[in-house]
């Protein structure tokens, strides 16, 4: 009786091993996975700021902002074309850069962070000269 019992269980773990090695799956590779998580529209609002942005047909992305308390609905005050997206590292952040005559305009996501109580989203904006101008945490709105 044992030796049948260890024949199943060998016989078992035999076919087990054999189901194993011919499984194959093509790995999602962390490029594409990244990708898939990035909206295609955004919307985010920071102390001074609300900001949209949206992916364009051609792959760029468009950046429209307005005051902290004007409805989304009203004219922009500002909108800047042919933004891209911007991978940082590895573990999933990234940050969409328009340029505005000189002026760059970065809207950071901060996947991973050293606090959880870190916004979701950094606005920063850097002038002509470097200097950064404008640093301030937002959050969703919309997604």
């Amino acid at each position: 009786m044992i030796k049948k019992v260890l024949f199943a269980a060998i016989c078992i773990a035999q076919f087990s091993l054999i189901q194993a090695n011919t499984i194959s799956e093509t790995p999602i590779s962390k490029v594409n996975y990244q990708k898939e998580r990035v909206p295609k529209s955004v919307i985010i609002k920071t102390k001074k700021f609300k900001v949209r942005i949206d992916k364009q047909p051609n792959g760029n992305y468009l950046y429209q902002s307005w005051g902290a308390n004007t409805k989304i609905t009203a004219k922009p005050s500002m909108i800047i074309s042919n933004g891209e997206y911007i991978p940082d590292g590895s573990g999933g952040n990234y940050y969409f850069e328009f340029n505005n005559n000189g002026t760059i305009y970065q809207v950071w996501r901060n996947y991973l962070t050293a606090s959880s109580k870190k916004a979701p989203y950094t606005l920063v904006v850097i002038d002509t000269n470097g200097n950064t101008v404008v640093r301030e945490d937002a959050q969703v709105v919309k997604n």
